[in-house]
């Protein structure tokens, strides 16, 4: 009890019996499964750092074939051309 107050939350028979059956699976007692619960909350969720690359090949690889085959050879140096439709650069 933090500051010496206690909040009450009404539940349901049922609710209660399904939140100790998840604390219970993981060997908690409700009060520890309910209290692991908001300390994992409090910390701030740190995003994993992936090069881009990695994040374009893994967005990519459920491209069926058929459509690689037609993605233009020089996409990336005439992205403009393709994504604008300006005159291709002279390579």
């Amino acid at each position: 009890m933090r500051g010496g107050f206690m909040t009450v939350i009404e539940l349901t028979d049922e609710q209660a019996a399904a939140l100790k059956a998840k604390a219970s699976a993981e060997g908690l007692t409700l009060e520890a499964w309910l209290h692991r619960l908001a300390v994992e909350q409090e910390r701030p969720v740190t995003p994993t750092h992936r090069h881009i690359a990695e994040v374009i090949c893994e967005n990519m690889q459920d491209v069926p074939p058929e459509i690689m085959a037609r993605m233009p050879q020089d996409g990336a140096s005439q992205h403009d051309h393709y994504i604008y439709g300006w005159p291709k650069k002279d390579a």
